[in-house]
């Protein structure tokens, strides 16, 4: 059996994931996590084979949480299972260390096929995805989108300020100092051009950083 981490915030969602994984008949979902931190913590206690995580969740997001994983376990497979089918998000994805990329709505045809596709050491991308990747190193590694001007500490930063945090819980929950929190924002507003918080809300949610 395939043991598989399985990390995604809805709970709706997660539990009709895991009963398509578990019907496979030889992939057993091991430990469920509601977010990134619980992510990271049941992977040190359970030691899955795979991990399947969204990257829009709530304390640590997928991008810190792969992160994390490339750091202390780079030897585990992550997918990243998620609604966003934007190129930026496929590129960052894989640079940062995931194994496969598919999205929520082809997960029924394709999830189980990427878990054993990736256990068994290779990559497993969708037709877009792979096309996402080809554009990118075609266009020497930058792709036309806004957020291709942003570090992947800029992005967890933006998101955060987005979803209304301050930045002193910013600053708590990404292990940074309020000045440097601070720093980012303004590097953030000056890349964009945006003026204020309200705009990288408005930004951040247009391109699907955030949930409405």
């Amino acid at each position: 059996m395939i043991k598989v981490l399985l990390a995604e915030d809805h709970s709706l969602v997660r539990a009709g994931l895991c009963r398509l994984v578990d019907e496979s008949g030889h992939i057993e979902v091991v430990a469920e996590a509601e977010d990134g931190k619980q992510a990271l913590d049941l992977i040190r206690k359970v030691s899955p084979d795979v991990a399947v995580i969204d990257i829009s969740m709530p304390a640590m997001d997928g991008f810190e949480l792969l992160a994390a994983i490339s750091s202390e376990f780079p030897s585990l497979p992550v997918i990243v299972l998620t609604m966003h089918e934007e190129p930026q998000y496929v590129v960052r994805a894989i640079s940062s260390g995931a194994k496969g990329y598919i999205t929520k709505r082809s997960a029924p045809e394709q999830l189980v096929e990427a878990i054993g596709k990736v256990y068994g050491g290779g990559l497993f991308l969708t037709s877009f995805a792979a096309e996402a990747l080809a554009i990118n190193a075609a266009g020497g590694g930058k792709l036309d989108s806004p957020l291709e001007e942003l570090s992947n500490r800029e992005i967890q930063v933006l998101r955060r300020l987005a979803m209304g945090q301050m930045n002193r819980e910013i600053a708590e929950a990404l292990s940074i100092s309020i000045k440097t929190v601070d720093t980012y924002r303004q590097r953030i507003l000056k890349k964009l051009g945006l003026r204020n918080n309200a705009e990288l809300s408005r930004f951040a949610i247009k391109q699907g950083l955030v949930d409405l």
